[in-house]
């Protein structure tokens, strides 16, 4: 039995559809991040779930058991939200265990709950303190432990991260999926932010204008995009798209005299075809007899590596190269690459050719 079941949901606010037929099914234990930019319907759904919005159509299914309509209290879920919604006049200990003292648990079993979730979350000794005193880290930590002590069959998180800096979001993305393969909980976690994706998720939803575009593991979503608002979505810096036909087993990218070798895996295209290739910028490599030629924009030093940007006739590219690599402004680069680690799309379709 799933633990969770999305059946063809739909939201519409009159004449707008929001959702457009949303089906996924959780298997207990399974982190399941909903990635996409704003307005693409992610939270939308993870109300639905959660039963703060109602769904037009489709149904919601928890343990085998459907939720529509059931009171969100009733669904044996637990939210953390982006704002941690906590009463500034209680301490860390009341905020933790508020929702157990409203459904009336024996003191004892409250404060051994409360206690074992700051032990979990490393808060211990902030107990006694009012959020007032806690940092951005600490207070996200208390309305995670609010979520844990419930003990739901899922958990649901609304972007919980953006709040806090990038070093913190990353301290609390390791808390995170050392929490997650501690307790194997099922998660459905909402983010715009594809690193938290691809580190937390053990499959990630990438949505837009309220479809699924590819669902898959991190591994699936990353080397094997589905479609090209995929392959640019997911990666940093994103794949290189660059336009170009199918000729005679080849391929001659637009608005240059480059010629690539057609994928062993693509041999089957033989006619004239609008494709995009796409190439992962950590692919590409220097290489005199490399046959990708480039004109040197902009080289830019991040630390462990240098990315490029550089001009193939009227099309742009990005190579992450090693840091001590010296490349002057508007040098000629030749570049290599594994002809494996091409991606080939359909230019009319946008979707990736089998």
């Amino acid at each position: 039995m799933s633990a969770l079941e999305i059946q063809n949901i739909r939201k519409s606010y009159g004449a707008l559809e929001t959702l457009k037929g949303i089906d996924i099914s959780l298997e207990s234990g399974e982190f399941l991040v909903l990635l996409g930019s704003s307005g693409c319907g992610k939270s939308t759904l993870l109300n639905i779930i959660a039963g703060l919005a109602e769904a037009t159509s489709g149904d919601i299914r928890i343990g085998g058991r459907s939720v529509l309509g059931v009171h969100p209290k009733d669904r044996d879920i637990a939210m953390v939200f982006q704002s941690y919604a906590l009463y500034p006049n209680l301490s860390v200990h009341r905020n933790i265990g508020f929702g157990l003292e409203m459904r009336k648990v024996p003191k004892v079993e409250r404060d051994k709950a409360v206690r074992e979730a700051a032990r979990l979350l490393q808060i211990e000794p902030l107990l006694e303190r009012k959020p007032s005193q806690l940092s951005g880290g600490q207070r996200q930590r208390v309305a995670i432990g609010r979520a844990l002590v419930r003990k739901p069959d899922v958990f649901l998180f609304d972007e919980p991260l953006s709040n806090l800096d990038a070093k913190l979001r990353m301290e609390m993305r390791t808390e995170l999926k050392r929490l997650h393969q501690m307790l194997k909980t099922t998660v459905v976690y909402v983010t715009h932010d594809q690193i938290e994706a691809m580190t937390l998720a053990t499959r990630i939803a990438v949505m837009r204008d309220g479809r699924i575009e590819q669902l898959g593991t991190p591994d699936e979503i990353y080397n094997h995009p589905a479609t090209l608002y995929v392959a640019t979505f997911v990666g940093a810096p994103p794949m290189n798209l660059l336009n170009a036909t199918a000729h005679q087993g080849s391929l001659r990218i637009d608005g240059t005299s480059i010629t690539l070798p057609m994928p062993p895996t693509k041999a089957q295209i033989k006619q004239e075809r609008q494709l995009v290739i796409g190439i992962r910028p950590e692919t590409l490599y220097l290489d005199e007899s490399g046959q990708l030629e480039a004109i040197c924009e902009v080289a830019e030093l991040t630390g462990p590596e240098l990315i490029v940007t550089a001009q193939a006739g009227s099309q742009r590219l990005m190579a992450c190269l090693p840091p001590r690599t010296a490349i002057a402004e508007g040098e000629m680069l030749k570049l290599g690459f594994d002809a494996g680690s091409l991606h080939l799309f359909d230019r009319a379709t946008g979707l990736r050719c089998a």
